[in-house]
């Protein structure tokens, strides 16, 4: 009795091309994450020192744009409220004028 697998033709695959590829993808994953090391400390580098140059340390220069911008908020806020209560803009120009 025959066996049918034996009697199909399967896959060729040649191993020595395919070793050869997985080789060089492997040496290129290599080679491409040592670039991104190299090149994320460069940068990490360049950073520290452009954060080491600025007058204002960054948490200080956050703390104070966040101050501006809840004053601002709530001045906003004021006014809206003001204007809901109050006349209305257009009521305060005609009686200006």
């Amino acid at each position: 009795m025959t066996n049918n697998r034996d009697s199909r033709p399967g896959l060729q695959v040649g191993t020595g091309p395919l070793v050869f590829g997985l080789v060089l993808a492997g040496v290129g994953s290599l080679l491409g994450a040592a670039g991104l090391a190299v090149s994320g400390a460069a940068l990490a580098t360049s950073v520290r020192r452009w954060i080491a140059g600025m007058d204002e340390p960054p948490a200080q220069l956050a703390r104070r744009h966040l101050a501006k911008a809840r004053a601002a908020t709530a001045a906003g806020a004021t006014a809206w409220r003001d204007g809901q209560n109050g006349a209305s803009p257009r009521v305060l120009t005609e009686s200006r004028g």
